[in-house]
Formats: structure tokens, C-alpha cells, sequence
């Protein structure tokens, strides 16, 4: 279907057509409007002061109000990410409706999520697919490289293509500024923590045609596992160019290195969940070996976005990025342990993975109105392609065995006996084209979408003679809102959308051919309320369905496309300034999720693991506006998260928590006023150090919560 002929046409025909496009419009007109410009209207990918967004990009791939777009979107901003001292994106979004974070707790290499109930939600970087193979995602991108994160819940698939039926992650780089930017920052804490990290950024040419910006970090800290570190160094270096009035240009990279990639292994339900003869694994206990451990990732990425403004209606822009990420880890596997029994059986692995990823999407905006109806009318075609190389070695024995009662490492691993057990390289090549109106008509807001998509996933699996397959999908999605914006703030809505992702078992019965891709549809009824600029509530209710939902048959052996997972809930969240002193985050979230088909015997009218029913958390804090320790700042926060179940029979619950998050900081220029500029800041998340397991996929795969983390951050801005 696809070649490497045709991907570069089409790469070099759109690049063109932006060009010659560019050079004549350059010389046809002497307009005076820049692509963008700083000023009062908030840039949904520029920096943004305090903790409430207004705008979205990720919704609509144009830049739509929040409290216009019939959708659920939350919106996290760089001041919230600071304020909370977060340094992972699953840690950004604690306190985000509908979002169950952390679910691994710090055996979470990839920033794994659940939302709306479903889990591996795909992660998009600028519009574009980020660390997304054909069967999996990868990869974890450092949030001070980042401006926002967003989440867009339920299916998305008619922007985006193949897409989790709960929603996605959109992330936000940090781009350059006409206003300069020179700042430091140093954090230390426990866990032998050391950072530091800068941001420079302003005007490289003196009519400010030319700007740039460049941000980096380093970091080290031991796991809450013993003998477990995790170092990063990262860089993100950016240019905007603006040749004339009407075009930007901006080069984006990136490169992120962690020779210590951080820990990710597997706790039973014996002796987490329940105690085996009154005992509990510890907290810090290390279920592979430090004589063996290794945890290394290597990330590189270059792209460009490309905005011409062709006259008063019509916007063109290409987007484009490549990313490789390369991983390399071994260590000792949990895999089975008798029941009551503290001997916990394990094997040793040997796992490499190099991904090289290239997305392009070429779009062309037009705004114009035909009778009183306003239109913003998009229409793109994108594409994607993705090379994810896997190997996994594998040994086992009772040479492997370890009793968390009494640990004993320094054991000696032969990797000479491994056997491969995986060998392949999937290769995923997917094209769409979508096109969208929103419509404006008094106070209507009407969004209709649709997008038809091309899929291809080669696999070439190198431990049989003959074991190349392929498999082609086409499907179209969309989506259709309608919403109401009452003059005082509030806008009430309804929107139905659909998703697919291709379903790649190759375990079925014998002549069935390739399973029809996975699918998810919802109807979602909400209300968003924004009584002023600096508060944004949102209420939402929906029913979404997945089908078409691989389900093993143990009794044959294989896996059979007959599944269906219903997910019904509700969502509400709060983002608020008030006297710009006072900000407030709040949200609840309701989960009702079921297997209303399986063919796993105890399984169908069950919940699946690691779904919590109820989740809901605030953070508040407070400004001093005035007096002798003006600009002092103090907030708390509280995280409630619910039980769930351990496993997919649902024989066992995982209990809820309370999780408990402190901050204070200072401007230590109303001190000295040589000393403007320079902030302080001290956090504490989990003050009590509560010890709780934070969700199980089973009896074999629990995990432990994240502990008590204490920091001190010494930041400086001239």
C-alpha cells in the first residue's frame, strides 16, 4: 500500500506546494496581520500565566474555545505543573477529572494512564503521534520540555486516526517568545535528589523576524526501590522564523537521555493486597537484582510546523516530526508465587527496542461566513509511519527464585541459555483525511467531523521461517456536537463520536482471517460554565462502548473478536483564580465500567482491573497580597483515590486512598530588591508516606503506590 517512493512524493509535493505557495503570496501582498502575535487572546501553544486555559488546540486541532467545544478537554498549564512540583506527565495530571495516573506508581517507565475507564491512552507531541507503535506506546518525555498538557476524553479518532476509545494526551512543547526568557532553576530533595534546569528564550534578530529558545535539564535520583536510580539529561533547542507577515516557521527538537531509566517489575497479591502470616513486602523491596539491573533509553526528535496565512480566509500549515527512541533493560521478572507463600518464582530478561517514528499532517484552515452563519472550516490529510524493532531473551529456573522475607542477591545470570521468545519488527504505515465545520449562529455552536483513514501493520517475525504477515484496515470515524452559549457563561451541550484502532492478534483459530479493528463509539451530555475569564467549570455524562474487543478462549487456546467493554460515568472538574490570589483545581470522576462480552469464562457483567469507581481531588492556594510577607504563597491538596478491582473475575478488591500534597513558596525580591527575580519553593506529596497499592491487573501484578516525596526548589528569572 505504501512505499518509500510514495511517502517522500508526498512529502516533497505538500513541502512545495507550501513554498511556491509562501513566494507568491510574500510578493502579491503588503498586509500588515502577523500569523501570531503576543497580546490579550491566549495562544493555546505559547506560555500562559496561572492555572486556567481558556483555549484548546487539541480538541479541534484549531484554536477553539474551551467553553465553546462540545467535548470534554482538560487543560493543564505550565504554572499548575510548577506549583505541583510534578516531573512526569501522568504526575501533571493528578488532579485532572476522568484520569486515573500512576497506576504502576514508580514502576511507570512510559507515563501509562487510564481514562474514562480504558488503559494505554495514546500520547500525541504538537499534533502529532508521539511514541504510538502499532500494538503499544513508549517512551516518556521530561514536562519542563513542555508548555501544557491537555486531555481529550473519548474517542478522538477523526483527527487523529487510530486512537484509544477513552481519549488522548496531547503535549505542548515550549516554543520561542518575542518576550525574553532567562531562567534557572536547582531542586533537591529526598531520594538523594539533584536538579537543575534552565529556559533562555527571546529575539535573535533586531526587527524580531527571528526568535528562539532553548531549555534543558538534569537529574538524578534514586527509585523508591533500593538500588534503582534514575538520571536524565535533556534538551529541547527551538527557532521561529518569520520570513514576511504572513508566514512562521518554527524548527522544534529535542534530545533526552536517562542511562538510568527508572524501575518497572510486578508484586503479588500476597503479601501486598493481604498480609502472608501478618507480613507485607516492603515498599522498597527490589524483586530483580542489582547485580544484573540495567535500565537505558535514548530519545532524539526534529520536526517543524509551517503556518502561511494565504489571505483573509484561507490558513495553510504542515506540521512535521521524526523521532527515534532506542531501549535497553534487563532484569529479574516476577512471574508466579504460591498462595500464602512469601517465595516469589522469577525470570530473566534481556529486552532492546529501537522505534523510529515520522508523522506529517498537512492542513488548511478557512474562516468566512455565509449568511450569518460563521465558519471554521478544516480540512487536512496526514500521515504516519512507525518501525518498532523488538527482542526479548528469556531464562528461567529455580536458580531465580527469591523470598522477599529474607532477600539474597548476586545471583548469577547466563545469558547464553536464554531463549528468544520475541524477535519481530512491526511496521505501521496509516493515512487519513478529515475534514470539519464549526459552525457559529448566534449563540449555536455546531461541530461536524469526519475523517476516513488507511492502515497497513507489517510483521516480520524473525524466530519462525516463515513468519511475515500483513495486515490492511480502512475505516471511517467522526463526530458531530451541538452547543449552547448562554450570554452569562454557561454552554450546555451533546456530542456523539466514534474511534478505531486495529486489532492485531495473530493467535485465532485456525483459517479465521485478521480480526475487524477495535472500535469505540459515545454519546456525551455536559455543561461548561466560565461566569468570568479566570474560572472554568465542566459537568459531563457519558455512555461510551468499545467493541469488537480481542478475548482469549482458554479452552481453545486462542483469541476470538467477540469482546465488548461498556463504560458509563460522570466528570467534573473546576479550574478558578479569584482576586488573582486565591486558585482552586477540583474534580470528581464516576466510572461504571463492565465486560458486557467475553468468551473468559467469570469474567462477562465484571469490571475490569485496575478501574477505580470513584476518584476526586481539590488543590487550593493562597496568595498574601499585601503586608509584611506579601507574595508568600501556601496551598494544599487532597487526592481520593476509590477501590477497584484486582482482578477480571473479581474475586478481590484493591482499598482506596487518601493522598495528602503540601506547598509553600516565597519571592525573595520583596525581601531585597536585589534579589528580584529569585523564588523559593517547598513541597511535600503524600505527606503521611502512606504505604497503599495503588491498583493490581491480576494476582501476579500489583503495585505499590508512590511515597512521601519532599523538595526544595530554588528557581531564578531575569
Amino acid at each position: 500500500m505504501f512505499n518509500n517512493n510514495k511517502i517522500m512524493q508526498l512529502w516533497l509535493l505538500s513541502l512545495a506546494a507550501s513554498s511556491v505557495s509562501t513566494s507568491v503570496l510574500a510578493e502579491s501582498t503588503n498586509e500588515e496581520t502577523l500569523v501570531v502575535t503576543p497580546g490579550a487572546a491566549e495562544d493555546p501553544t505559547g506560555p500562559l500565566k496561572g492555572i486556567v486555559a481558556t483555549k484548546t488546540l487539541s480538541a479541534t486541532k484549531t484554536s477553539a474555545d474551551l467553553v465553546k467545544t462540545p467535548q470534554s478537554v482538560s487543560v493543564v498549564t505550565r504554572d499548575q505543573m510548577k506549583a505541583l512540583d510534578v516531573t512526569s506527565v501522568s504526575q501533571a495530571l493528578r488532579y485532572s477529572a476522568g484520569v486515573f495516573t500512576e497506576y504502576r506508581g514508580s514502576s511507570n517507565r512510559n507515563d501509562e494512564l487510564y481514562v474514562r475507564g480504558f488503559s494505554y491512552v495514546p500520547k500525541f507531541l504538537d499534533g502529532l503521534s508521539y511514541g504510538a507503535t502499532a500494538s503499544s506506546q513508549t517512551g516518556s518525555l521530561d514536562t519542563w520540555l513542555l508548555e501544557r498538557v491537555e486531555v481529550v476524553r473519548g474517542p478522538a479518532s477523526v483527527l487523529f486516526g487510530q486512537v484509544n476509545p477513552g481519549g488522548l494526551v496531547s503535549m505542548t512543547s515550549k516554543r520561542p517568545t518575542s518576550e525574553p526568557i532567562h531562567s534557572v532553576q536547582f531542586r533537591t530533595g529526598n531520594n538523594h535528589l539533584a536538579e537543575g534546569a534552565f529556559d533562555f528564550g527571546g529575539k535573535l534578530s533586531d526587527d524580531g523576524r527571528v526568535l528562539y529558545r532553548v531549555n534543558g535539564i538534569g537529574r538524578t535520583q534514586r527509585n523508591q526501590v533500593d538500588d534503582y536510580k534514575e538520571t536524565r539529561m535533556a534538551i529541547a533547542p527551538s527557532i521561529t522564523w518569520f520570513p514576511n507577515d504572513q508566514t512562521r516557521f518554527t524548527l522544534l527538537t529535542s534530545y533526552q537521555k536517562d542511562p538510568d531509566a527508572g524501575y518497572r517489575n510486578f508484586l503479588p497479591y500476597y503479601g501486598t493486597v493481604v498480609s502472608v502470616n501478618g507480613r507485607y513486602v516492603p515498599r522498597d523491596f527490589n524483586v530483580s537484582d542489582p547485580s544484573y539491573d540495567q535500565s537505558w533509553r535514548e530519545q532524539a526528535m526534529i520536526g517543524y510546523e509551517f503556518e502561511h496565512q494565504l489571505n483573509d480566509v484561507f490558513t495553510l500549515r504542515q506540521n512535521a516530526r521524526y523521532a527515534s527512541i532506542k531501549q535497553k533493560y534487563r532484569y529479574l521478572v516476577y512471574a508466579t508465587s504460591p498462595a500464602n507463600s512469601s517465595v516469589l518464582t522469577r525470570r530473566a530478561q534481556h529486552e532492546t527496542r529501537d522505534t523510529d517514528e515520522f508523522g506529517l499532517d498537512n492542513q488548511l484552515e478557512a474562516r468566512f461566513a455565509t449568511a450569518d452563519i460563521d465558519h471554521t472550516l478544516l480540512t487536512g490529510l496526514d500521515y504516519k509511519s512507525d518501525r518498532d524493532r523488538q527482542t526479548l531473551k528469556r531464562g528461567s529456573g529455580t536458580q531465580y527464585d527469591l523470598d522477599w522475607t529474607n532477600p539474597v542477591y548476586g545471583v548469577q545470570v547466563d545469558e547464553s541459555t536464554f531463549s528468544t521468545m520475541t524477535d519481530e519488527q512491526q511496521n505501521l504505515d496509516q493515512m487519513g483525511i478529515y475534514l470539519q465545520d464549526q459552525l457559529s449562529w448566534n449563540n449555536w455552536e455546531l461541530l461536524l467531523s469526519g475523517r476516513y483513514d488507511w492502515s497497513e501493520v507489517r510483521t516480520l517475525d524473525y524466530t519462525t521461517a516463515d513468519g511475515n504477515t500483513q495486515q490492511n484496515d480502512r475505516k471511517f470515524t467522526w463526530r458531530t456536537g451541538l452547543l449552547y452559549a448562554f450570554d452569562f457563561g454557561l454552554s450546555p451541550y451533546i456530542s456523539y463520536s466514534t474511534s478505531f484502532e486495529p486489532n492485531l492478534q495473530t493467535n485465532r483459530a485456525p483459517g479465521i482471517a485478521p480480526f475487524a479493528p477495535t472500535t469505540g463509539k459515545q454519546t456525551e451530555v455536559g455543561v461548561k460554565y466560565q461566569p468570568v475569564e479566570n474560572t472554568l467549570m465542566s459537568l459531563a455524562v457519558y455512555d461510551l462502548h468499545q467493541n469488537n474487543v480481542p478475548t482469549y478462549n482458554s479452552s481453545e487456546g486462542w483469541y476470538e473478536n467477540a469482546g465488548e467493554i461498556r463504560s458509563r460515568g460522570l466528570e467534573t472538574e473546576l479550574h478558578s483564580t479569584l482576586y488573582d490570589s486565591l486558585n482552586l483545581i477540583a474534580s470528581y470522576t464516576y466510572t461504571d465500567a463492565e465486560n458486557v462480552s467475553t468468551t473468559v469464562a467469570g469474567t462477562k457483567g465484571k469490571a475490569p482491573t485496575r478501574v477505580p469507581k470513584h476518584m476526586a481531588s481539590i488543590f487550593t492556594s493562597y496568595t498574601l497580597p499585601s503586608g509584611p510577607l506579601k507574595s508568600l504563597t501556601a496551598g494544599v491538596g487532597m487526592r481520593y483515590i476509590g477501590t477497584s478491582y484486582g482482578d477480571t473475575q473479581n474475586t478481590f478488591k484493591v482499598p482506596s486512598v487518601d493522598l495528602y500534597d503540601a506547598m509553600i513558596g516565597y519571592d525573595l525580591g520583596e525581601l531585597n530588591s536585589r534579589l528580584k527575580g529569585a523564588n523559593v519553593q517547598f513541597n511535600v506529596n503524600n505527606i503521611a508516606n502512606t504505604k497503599y497499592v495503588a491498583a493490581c491487573g491480576g494476582s501476579t501484578a500489583c503495585f505499590y503506590g508512590i511515597g512521601r516525596t519532599m523538595t526544595a526548589t530554588v528557581s531564578y528569572a531575569w
